[in-house]
């Protein structure tokens, strides 16, 4: 089987796992493909480890893709995957992690169950966005609006399927999708929403009216966002990635996209596991 590496080779937090991966696949005479800047950090050499000159060699390469790092490492990995339908598996070496959610010590024991079979993928959907000039985004976690370098609100006006929503006035307003629900979000007193829900979930952060509340609205409707014009900077990003506004005002359309990611899911492991470990639902600190 041939196995692919998504990591940040400047996070030296992520030298253990990469050595549990790459010892195993030395053990196991599977291939493993990663790109060459992660020589430094692999301790073994060997004949079926193949150095790429980029990322999009190691997607095209692989069977199965392991990204080693946090979410965000697993969000960069969905963007490289694309529409390949190559299943990814995320080894958590950050924080929380509601995406890259295998642990250090259950590295090898995934591994065997990847080869045998044993591990159903779970699909993932993402949401597109396109505005007036015809751009086109993608966010597997969330589209965002926030303010610049300044600590007054934002006015944002929503419509669901051509029906006036509300004018938000706040520091700013997350559209995520169920997988992102769990991200930013959360944070912001959203709603967490199972993955395989048809929604997308309308958060204002911090809103001027406290009776403003997150909403969720179907995965079938289109939602039309537009920024009126503002006397300070506004950002759109989506998953991360930044696009300052210049012109006002500026509108996107936002719905569910066709393109999904499949999310490896090993025997045994459930998303509500997932949230019941890293929320520590249920954990009674006084027993």
């Amino acid at each position: 089987m041939r196995f692919g590496i998504v990591a940040n080779p400047n996070k030296y937090a992520i030298k253990d796992s990469l050595d549990t991966v790459s010892k195993w696949c030395n053990n196991t005479a599977h291939s493993l493909y990663f790109i060459k800047e992660l020589n430094h950090l692999l301790v073994d050499n060997h004949e079926r480890f193949v150095p790429c000159s980029s990322e999009a060699e190691v997607i095209q390469q692989s069977d199965i893709i392991i990204a080693v790092g946090g979410d965000g490492t697993m969000l960069h990995a969905a963007r490289l995957i694309g529409s390949s339908g190559i299943p990814v598996m995320g080894i958590n070496t950050g924080r929380l992690g509601f995406l890259a959610t295998l642990q250090q010590e259950n590295v090898i024991e995934a591994l065997n169950q990847l080869v045998l079979g044993n591990y159903a993928t779970e699909s993932r959907y993402f949401l597109s966005a396109e505005d007036q000039y015809g751009n086109q985004y993608s966010a597997l976690n969330e589209f965002l609006f926030s303010k610049k370098g300044t600590p007054a609100m934002i006015t944002i006006e929503a419509w669901l399927d051509h029906q006036f929503i509300n004018r938000y006035w706040a520091d700013g307003l997350i559209v995520a999708s169920p997988t992102g629900s769990t991200a930013y979000n959360l944070a912001s007193n959203g709603p967490i929403v199972v993955p395989f829900a048809d929604v997308m979930v309308l958060t204002p952060i911090c809103p001027h009216t406290l009776t403003t509340r997150p909403m969720v609205v179907p995965g079938t409707s289109k939602l039309k966002l537009r920024v009126v014009t503002q006397p300070h900077e506004v950002l759109f990003s989506y998953d991360g990635l930044v696009y300052e506004i210049e012109t006002y005002p500026f509108e996107v359309t936002i719905t569910r996209s066709t393109f999904t990611i499949k999310m490896i899911q090993l025997s045994g492991q459930s998303y509500f596991d997932t949230l019941r470990t890293k929320l520590m639902w249920g954990k009674d600190y006084r027993e």
